[in-house]
């Protein structure tokens, strides 16, 4: 198998409202892929996918119930300390449910996270260990 990750995929409660926080909120754009029954947004080299939760799990064949911590965290890195503090000032603002505000962390770099319509958290982060492209690719 060839190491490459194409869509990350969330399950959804209500695909409007989740849409609305990524398109109008992160302020990302959705594809031309997406219908009615799912949202595509192109990301730098892969799609984030948003499907209603219910019918994620009915297609994985497993139970739709889940709370607290899924295991699971997506990340985005900022280029500097500074780009965390205003991306958090920002989602703020628009009444996004900040989980942790950003602080120095014990690994050297400067993060902090919050969370989407249903619970899913995204990690805002400055890592002076990684560099990244003009696109925003990991180098």
């Amino acid at each position: 198998m060839e190491q490459r990750v194409t869509i990350i995929g969330l399950g959804v409660n209500d695909l409007q409202a989740s849409t609305k926080f990524y398109t109008e909120t992160f302020g990302w754009t959705m594809s031309e892929n997406s219908t009615d029954d799912i949202t595509f947004i192109q990301l730098n080299g892969i799609l984030l996918s948003l499907y209603p939760r219910e019918k994620l799990a009915k297609d994985a064949t497993v139970t739709p119930e889940g709370s607290g911590f899924r295991g699971v965290t997506l990340a985005h890195n900022a280029r500097s300390k500074k780009e965390v503090d205003q991306i958090f000032s920002d989602l703020k603002n628009k009444g996004v449910r900040i989980v942790k505000p950003p602080e120095e962390v014990f690994w050297g770099g400067y993060s902090g996270y919050i969370a989407d319509p249903d619970g899913h958290l995204w990690e805002i982060a400055y890592n002076p260990y990684l560099t990244l492209d003009e696109d925003g690719n990991v180098k």
